[in-house]
């Protein structure tokens, strides 16, 4: 029987163990901290649960006097209304921990189910591959105890950690990375976001709907700077209606704590002082003491490792997956890595990862969802594409449910129409990107889409419309 073993049980960890215990292999994962990795424990899946108490609270603040929803409050008639909703940020944080948890403990499930066992430690790979092929993993438990194991193949999982600055070093109290932001008993009075990437953006969003008065420090000239302009933009204005100091081209040089007060200084010399700074500025892989440059494992001078389309490493045999390798920072894209690199070696049918067919989202309020090629690809000749943009304002479903910002945009290529990417800003347009992502991955065009039926009225009326206007258009010209 083929021996597997796998060093981190994150999505990509988990995902392979189950694909090669369905094969046959005889699978062993090594993990220290809980089956789901830092995706379900302490990042994706706990945030989205914290984003979804936020958007709970967002849309019904800036639309319940719209709709016609009428809140019975004890406010005199004669005073400032009270905000209509608040929070208990402590009892959302326990059901955020709760919840990461129970999908920590169902995934175990699922993989022991599956046939695979699940090893608490620390691996790391031996040096040297034995004449079979084969090679040492040695597994260190938290009591100094360690066992070998012998591997056929190993696959690497090990994921990411919050990048610390050394003049911001986090205390867990006031001065927070995304992975202590869940231990928060009282709702932060003023937090300051250091970074507007995709983390930056989620969080500064969500604490803005919970109520805190969020200040967000971009180093660029606009929040989320390596997306969709067009995109940025709604939600930048979003965020800066809603009440969010957002300062761009702002770089922060040092964070400290004063009392009960934090003082972010920026490189320009200027102070900003608030309760709490949550520091997202971005993640480092986790592939220090594994033994990768020993056994022959390439990085990359980001400290990332190198794989190719199948996800193999340059050492024989040693195959990685997920955030480790910086591929893509998605759940969807280690799951995949860690799929491919097990059907690979255990010669199934197998192909290599394609990242253009990658569906992405990002949890704000409009959430903003991509596939495929992307503005910045038109700009910079890498693609001959057409564009096409329909704001939401336009969909009557949209306004039924009073939503006024957002967009659905397409691009497809000239003469065949044939559709390589697209944007969604929107409402759970996490939801509504699928029929694109389908659309790319299949070589669809937009005659296609435009002929295909949708409900009336939906949301997903603007992605058959903007289809339409595509197919109609004869020549090329400025998106709408």
């Amino acid at each position: 029987m083929t021996r597997i073993v796998i060093i981190g049980g994150g999505p990509g960890g988990y995902e392979a163990a189950l694909v090669a215990a369905q094969l046959g292999a005889e699978v062993t994962v090594v993990d220290c901290d809980g089956l789901g990795g830092a995706s379900v424990l302490t990042d994706c899946v706990p945030s989205k649960t914290l984003i979804a108490t936020a958007e709970v609270m967002t849309t019904f603040d800036s639309s319940h006097e719209e709709l016609g929803i009428i809140v019975e409050d004890d406010t005199p008639h004669n005073e400032t209304p009270a905000r209509v909703v608040g929070v208990d940020l402590g009892k959302v944080n326990r059901r955020v921990k709760r919840l990461a948890l129970a999908q920590s403990h169902d995934i175990t499930a699922a993989v022991t189910r599956a046939g695979a066992k699940v090893m608490r430690g620390r691996g790391a790979i031996g040096a040297t591959q034995a004449p079979d092929g084969s090679r040492q993993v040695t597994v260190t438990a938290a009591d100094g105890s360690t066992q070998e194991l012998t591997a056929d193949a190993v696959l690497v999982a090990t994921g990411g950690t919050p990048r610390e600055l050394a003049d911001a070093l986090p205390d867990g109290e006031r001065i927070l990375n995304w992975k202590q932001v869940y231990d928060l008993e009282e709702l932060p009075e003023e937090l300051i976001v250091v970074g507007s990437g995709v983390t930056g953006a989620e969080f500064a969003g969500a604490y803005q709907a919970l109520g805190s008065r969020v200040t967000l420090v971009s180093s660029r000239d606009r929040v989320l700077p390596g997306e969709d302009p067009d995109a940025a933009a709604v939600l930048e204005d979003v965020f800066r209606r809603r009440g969010m100091n957002v300062m761009s081209r702002s770089r922060a040089s040092a964070v400290r704590r004063v009392g009960d007060k934090v003082e972010v200084t920026l490189q320009d010399g200027r102070i900003i002082t608030g309760t709490h700074c949550l520091m997202a500025v971005g993640a480092i892989p986790n592939a220090s003491g594994l033994g990768l440059e020993e056994a022959g494992v390439r990085l990359k001078e980001s400290g990332h490792i190198w794989t190719d389309k199948v996800s193999r490493t340059t050492a024989p045999g040693v195959y990685a997956a997920g955030d480790v390798t910086g591929v893509f920072a998605l759940a969807s894209v280690a799951a995949m890595q860690g799929r491919i690199a097990m059907y690979h070696f255990l010669g199934d049918a197998v192909s290599p990862l394609r990242l253009k067919a990658v569906s992405a989202n990002i949890f704000t309020d409009p959430e903003i969802a991509t596939v495929g090629y992307q503005q910045a690809d038109i700009d910079e000749g890498r693609i001959d594409a057409r564009v096409m943009k329909l704001p939401l304002l336009r969909n009557p479903r949209a306004k039924m449910q009073g939503i006024r910002d957002g967009f659905v945009k397409l691009f497809c290529r000239p003469g065949t129409g044939i559709v390589v990417g697209g944007v969604v800003v929107a409402p759970r347009a996490s939801e509504l990107i699928h029929p694109i992502s389908i659309a790319v991955d299949n070589n669809l065009t937009v005659e296609q889409i435009a002929n295909a039926f949708t409900v009336y009225p939906s949301l997903s009326g603007s992605i058959a419309e903007v289809a339409r206007q595509l197919h109609g258009r004869k020549a090329e010209g400025p998106e709408l």
